[in-house]
């Protein structure tokens, strides 16, 4: 039977099979093999699915969707703890964009604080020095839950979670605002739960492996150590991430509001935002039914897209990005891609692409054009053209933006 996705299964080392969107798209061999690593695992309920925009992570594939009965692999849902996108459209037209966008650039660089400290700072610039009164109100959502987690966590009494909730991170987080294909402005932005999120998640990973040891199981990668339903730390894991994501989502939020207010702060008339808006993760783990059984579901970079479900698939800083409708596939588990994928890592990518090729790629586009993106360059991502081909059957495109302004972190 022709069918939209290809199928790896070896009798004689996988328990299950894998089954990958990738027609059309590159999937190299070591991601083929930390895939059939994680179909090795006992627990794995049918088989394993690869997105479009699969790409080599730290013990599970970047792009993969890992559904479990019994137990969760902690790197497999990784420490970026509900990392997602988040997209909310205007009713705001191209043509009411002031000619030059570099105000409305810097003034989200101000109001969003991104990367990391620079050398000689006196703190991170990164995070936020004197907490603003919006982020304050957005943590009390947060603060109970926290509270609770340090009260079982010693290694959560210090830290910077209040500091970083409404900043973005640095790497692949971005703010942009766009045009869609009827010149209706969006904003759109992809961070997630920044350091606490990665203090819990190198946690428990670590935990798993301890526990891997003491029971003295062998893995085909130490990075797949799990954590047993039932086990003393199963449920103090799963409160932690669930936390974790809604500081992500709550993140995102807090950033979303401090770049309409840029727009409100540099365009004279009144609009208004969230006419549709759209706010998933794409690192996370869920509670979900499928083939008629309750199981664990860890996205690494996937999104879910059941039926009628929105999603945002992000393509590069010089390339397109989509508003997606979920079509419920069964066969993915109700999943997608959550970009385009990595094709080079960031040494490779600063090493062979030059600023002239990385220039000529992001033109048309108000956003910093030095060397320190470079690593960010859109040829080091696959062709999202061809990533949104190899998944027809899981999403269908609602609208397709393009980039006019690109704040990364």
């Amino acid at each position: 039977m022709n069918t939209p996705y290809e199928v790896m299964y070896d009798s004689q080392t996988q328990n299950v099979p894998v089954k990958s969107w990738t027609r059309g798209v590159q999937f190299d061999d070591n991601s083929r093999q930390q895939l059939r690593n994680m179909s090795t695992m006992p627990f794995i309920h049918k088989w394993v699915a690869a997105m479009p925009d699969v790409h080599l992570g730290r013990g599970a594939t970047i792009g993969s969707v890992i559904p479990t009965i019994g137990a969760v692999i902690p790197a497999a849902v990784g420490v970026d703890l509900g990392c997602g996108m988040m997209a909310v459209k205007t009713s705001l037209r191209a043509d009411q964009l002031p000619d030059s966008l570099a105000a409305i650039r810097s003034g989200i660089e101000a109001n969003v604080p991104h990367g990391f400290m620079a050398k000689g700072k006196s703190r991170d610039t990164g995070n936020w020095g004197d907490i603003p009164d919006d982020v304050m109100q957005a943590w009390l959502s947060l603060k109970d839950g926290f509270s609770a987690l340090q009260d079982k966590h010693a290694f959560l009494k210090n830290g910077n979670n209040v500091n970083q909730l409404g900043t973005l991170g640095s790497g692949n987080h971005f703010v942009e605002l766009c045009l869609d294909e009827n010149d209706a402005v969006w904003v759109m932005l992809h961070s997630g739960s920044r350091g606490v999120g990665n203090r819990i998640g190198m946690h428990f990973i670590n935990q798993a492996k301890k526990d891997m040891e003491r029971w003295f199981i062998n893995l085909p990668d130490k990075e797949l150590a799990y954590i047993p339903e039932g086990s003393k730390h199963f449920g103090e894991y799963i409160s932690a991430v669930s936390w974790a994501q809604d500081y992500a989502r709550v993140n995102r939020e807090v950033m979303m509001a401090r770049t309409l207010e840029v727009l409100r702060n540099n365009i004279d008339e009144p609009f208004e935002a969230r006419t549709e808006a759209v706010n998933c993760h794409h690192n996370y783990i869920s509670r979900e039914q499928h083939f008629d059984k309750d199981v664990w579901v860890t996205r690494k970079g996937a999104v879910s897209a059941q039926a009628g479900e929105m999603g945002i698939i992000p393509g590069s800083m010089g390339a397109k990005s989509f508003i997606v409708r979920g079509l419920g596939n069964a066969e993915s588990f109700c999943s997608c891609s959550h970009g385009a994928g990595r094709v080079m890592s960031r040494t490779e990518a600063k090493r062979r692409v030059s600023m002239d090729e990385h220039l000529a790629a992001i033109e048309g586009v108000e956003c910093r054009k030095d060397a320190g993106v470079l690593d960010e360059t859109p040829a080091s991502y696959k062709p999202i053209e061809a990533v949104m081909a190899a998944q027809q059957d899981l999403v269908e495109i609602v609208h397709t933006l393009k980039q006019v302004v690109c704040v990364k972190g």
